[in-house]
């Protein structure tokens, strides 16, 4: 017992020692009288605590940690009992306690000195620290400096002394030090934070960093090996363009803005430094191009996405430069942006910043309504216009009043597109305005770029677009003349859940908006003061600069052709008085078939005006040949060609032939055969001649005579793809020639055994009439057999493997290759009132069959149908036929006499006949490629050209 209390009265003696550390203020250092804990865990004497945050601060003492709530909570009455239990127990604890109170007052009762000499305390720690890094040649100990610091400046209110300490040269220069000699990753940050932080508190920091090549040289290494927080200090340094683009950071930079960010604690989060200067690298050279793909190829879109939300006005302006690079390098991603963006927070931003930003959110915006859905461009025009918290409209109407020219026409463009939102007939301010620069600009020969700019703003307005965003206003011309089909069909998102009813009933809501778009649009620009638009459209079909021509030939096109299914308000007068007589010249002048069918689109617009129709009448014989050259691609020539021919299809205006050249080949005997070959001729001659001619004009060129067959050339064959010439002889043999250059070679001789008439080939074989009855099939590998022996066969045609055959009693047989099998198309009689019917020609065109033989049963020429070998149509003519050739349009045939009948194939009449000019007998007939001019060889040696 005796021990027991010596250990009670050391411990009165040492009761400073002794009593239990939890009943303790760690910052009074005394017994609780009313403890509070707070949200860390700690727990403090209340009056202590108090007088801690009242100071400013906003952490836990002890942790560091930022409180979310500085509200005091109640006092923990559960360790105050456990106090009061104590002292009762420890009665000489209280005691010694009050012997003492007249000396310890002061820290007993004012917890403000206690706090004060903490604050003395650690700002001694943090100078000595600070000292460190300017001063200790050890490393550990400046690392842990900088450590200290750190802390000390996220815990406390830095006071003006301690920040002017650590923004002096020495202190900076002491933190790059480590920065290049540390290894610690935890320091790396740590310094990094402390410099970054400095230099928003002072320029004067960054001057000093940059002031020594190698220590940016150092932080940018640091940034590319992965200190991604390096990269605000590169943000501060104000690095060149040029400069930064040789440092090549595209790959580090894009990391940081992909990456996803931790709680940040400086005052520049390195994203949004990071997006800064991606933007400002990005520029306009060809290394900003592969930065804009290179975003593209690692999908940061979507993060750069988020940077259009940032509280940073710069950062929200870099966003929507580095979108809109991107959207120009690949156009496709404009729908991923469309559907993402919110708009809201740079619609708000463009009164704040520069005209040059404003722009670029003017260019992102016009760029970003140009997708392929017209519903969806819709309702971004409508977000846009509604958005921001001034009126969007009126920002833009200050920002074209002051823009340079060539800006002028972008900005109008857009402004007139948000307009149009409403009903277009209703006079507004802004579209008053958009037109009157967009003319201006337009009409301005002085500044061609804005020209240009004007132009294509104004066809891009017709509102269809590929889903890269190329306007595709002249593909849609075009289809509507007959060409390009399907080339704007509306793209939809994928959605599993739709069925082929709804996919076809959203294509047909695109449709209709995009009809009720393109018709208000040109309303607006076709009746602005009464059709002045079309004046500088007028003139600038005349432009030398290409770009220019091409816009306003487009969209005077296209004004022209919607003014069918405008109100009539006069505008079609002044429309027809500005660019008919333009539309006409480019019909006969152009030699590309596109412009050709554009200015034929654009006269049609006049051709049931009366005024009109009697300018293209006066022109007919020079629109005539353009009409006959599109009457194949497009109904719409050969409606034009019916009114300007008073409806009469045969009028020998709208057929006639004229003669281009005659050659006389007598001294070769006849031309028994005759081929076409890009812009080439090769004809055969009785004397086994074959001669190659070049077509040019009216003139035919020789370019080569040959005698490799000794006896006539009856057959010339050809196979395109393969540029080879099959020519058959009477001397028995069939020679293979090369077409590749101006002249013809003979690469390989077949002996046939027999005489060659009317020779057709494919790949692997050749077919031909022999001197007998039957047909003989000839491999190229050698191997040959006679069908059909039991027929004389007057003409052959070989289509997709199968033969057809004219014969001497005038069936007409199909024979399939593959199988051998002989089918009738016609079964035939041998003779008719004695004489033979003889089936003197067979030609296939388009799924139909055309044999020519006497009128002895009634017609001379019998169509047919090559699906069910029924008779289509006939043609009767007392000619005796030899020969035929067909085009889409009409049917030739030449006979006895020299001459040459023309039918029209639509109304199967007898449109013209030509006349060789001698007693002699057509013998073979073939057309050119555009099927406008006709090549004839006749009995008596010559060869004639007639073009249509």
């Amino acid at each position: 017992m005796e021990e027991s209390g010596n250990n009670g009265l050391e411990s009165g003696e040492m009761h400073h020692n002794t009593h239990p550390k939890d009943f303790v203020c760690p910052i009074t250092c005394n017994i609780f009288y009313d403890p509070v804990t707070i949200e860390t865990g700690q727990t403090y004497e209340r009056s202590a605590i108090q007088e801690w945050l009242d100071r400013g601060n906003s952490t836990c003492p002890i942790t560091g940690q930022k409180l979310q709530n500085t509200q005091l909570p109640k006092t923990n009455y559960v360790l105050k009992r456990l106090i009061a239990s104590w002292l009762e127990e420890n009665p000489n604890f209280v005691t010694d306690k009050a012997l003492d109170e007249a000396d310890s007052a002061a820290v007993l009762t004012s917890p403000v000195s206690v706090i004060s000499q903490a604050s003395i305390n650690r700002s001694m720690e943090v100078r000595h620290a600070i000292s460190n890094i300017v001063s200790s040649e050890v490393l550990e100990e400046a690392e842990s400096a900088v450590l200290c610091v750190e802390r000390f400046w996220l815990e406390e209110n830095v006071d003006v002394e301690i920040q002017h300490m650590l923004l002096k040269p020495p202190v900076i220069n002491g933190l790059v030090e480590i920065l290049i000699n540390s290894v610690d990753l935890q320091v790396l940050r740590a310094t990094i934070f402390l410099l970054s932080e400095l230099g928003f508190k002072d320029a004067a920091v960054i001057q000093t960093l940059t002031r020594v090549e190698s220590d940016v040289d150092c932080i940018v290494t640091l940034f590319k090996s992965g200190l991604m927080e390096a990269v605000v200090l590169m943000y501060r340094f104000g690095l060149s363009i040029q400069r930064l683009q040789e440092m090549d950071l595209a790959g580090s930079l894009l990391n940081v803005v992909k990456k996803k960010e931790d709680v940040n604690k400086m005052q520049l989060s390195p994203k949004s430094a990071a997006v800064i200067l991606l933007r400002k690298i990005l520029g306009r050279s060809k290394e900003g191009s592969l930065i804009a793909v290179a975003v593209l190829a690692e999908n940061a879109i979507e993060s750069i996405l988020v940077s259009l939300k940032a509280k940073q006005v710069e950062e929200r302006i870099a966003a929507v430069g580095i979108l809109l690079r991107c959207i120009q390098e690949d156009g496709k991603c404009r729908n991923m942006i469309a559907d993402k963006a919110d708009l809201a927070p740079i619609l708000g931003s463009f009164m704040e910043v520069s005209n040059d930003e404003q722009f670029e959110i003017i260019m992102f915006l016009s760029e970003l309504v140009k997708l392929n859905r017209r519903t969806f461009n819709e309702q971004i025009l409508q977000d846009i216009k509604d958005g921001g918290e001034c009126s969007t409209m009126h920002s833009l109407l200050v920002y074209l009043q002051t823009a340079p020219r060539d800006q002028c026409p972008v900005v109008a463009g857009f402004l007139l597109q948000l307009d149009i939102l409403v009903e277009p007939r209703k006079s507004s301010i802004y579209r008053e305005e958009a037109m009157d620069v967009l003319l201006s600009c337009l009409g301005n020969s002085d500044f061609p770029t804005a020209q240009i700019s004007a132009a294509e703003t104004i066809m891009s307005l017709q509102g269809r677009f590929s889903t890269s965003g190329r306007p595709l206003a002249r593909y849609v011309l075009l289809e509507r003349v007959g060409f390009a089909k399907g080339c704007m069909k509306p793209k939809r998102r994928d959605n599993n859940s739709s069925g082929p009813g709804d996919v076809e009933l959203s294509i047909k809501a695109e449709e209709r908006a995009n009809d009720e778009w393109e018709r208000k649009m040109a309303f607006v620009l076709a009746s602005h003061d009464f059709g002045l638009l079309f004046e500088p459209l007028a003139k600038g079909l005349k432009s030398k600069y290409a770009a220019l021509f091409s816009a306003c030939f487009v969209s005077a096109t296209w004004l022209s052709h919607m003014l069918k299914v405008l109100p009539d308000t006069g505008i079609l007068d002044a429309a027809r008085v500005c660019l008919l007589d333009h539309f006409v010249s480019i019909f006969i002048t152009t030699t590309d078939i596109e412009e050709k069918a554009l200015a034929l689109l654009g006269m049609n617009s006049f051709v049931h005006q009366p005024e009109g129709l009697q300018y293209l009448s006066s022109n007919t014989k020079d629109i005539m040949r353009g009409l006959k050259e599109l009457r194949r691609s497009t109904a719409l020539a050969f409606e034009m060609l019916k009114v300007l021919c008073e409806g009469e299809e045969s009028s020998a205006e709208l057929w006639s032939h004229q003669e281009l050249f005659l050659v006389d080949c007598s001294r070769n005997g006849e031309v028994l055969s005759i081929a076409y070959f890009k812009d080439k001729i090769i004809s055969g001659h009785s004397d086994g001649t074959i001669k190659v001619w070049s077509v040019g004009g009216t003139n035919l060129h020789p370019l080569q005579e040959t005698q490799e067959h000794s006896k006539g050339v009856t057959s010339l064959a050809i196979i395109e793809s393969e540029e080879k010439l099959y020519s058959g002889s009477l001397d028995k043999t069939i020679k293979v020639w090369s077409l590749g250059s101006d002249v013809i070679q003979c690469i390989q001789v077949h002996d046939v055994k027999d005489q060659v008439h009317n020779l057709v080939v494919s790949k692997t074989i050749a077919c031909f009439i022999p001197h007998g009855a039957g047909i003989r099939v000839y491999s190229w590998g050698g191997e040959s057999k006679l069908l059909n022996s039991n027929k004389h066969v007057k003409c052959l045609n070989l289509v997709r493997g199968k033969l057809y055959c004219g014969c001497h009693d005038s069936s007409i047989q199909e024979v399939d290759l593959a199988t051998g099998t002989v089918s009738y198309i016609h079964i035939g009689s041998r003779k008719l009132l004695g004489k033979p019917n003889i089936v003197q020609s067979l030609q296939i065109y388009e799924e139909q069959l055309f044999s020519a033989s006497t009128t002895l049963d009634g017609a001379a020429v019998k169509i047919w149908s090559m699906s069910n070998n029924s008779v289509i149509e006939t043609l009767s003519t007392a000619m005796d036929i030899r020969t035929m050739a067909v085009s889409s349009d009409l049917t030739y045939l030449g006979g006895r006499g020299g001459v040459v009948e023309i039918w029209g194939r639509d109304k199967l009449n007898k449109i013209d006949t030509l006349q060789t000019g001698r007693i002699c007998k057509v013998a073979c007939m073939t057309l050119n490629e555009r099927e406008d001019v006709l090549f004839i060889g006749t009995s008596d040696g010559r060869i004639q050209g007639w073009g249509l």
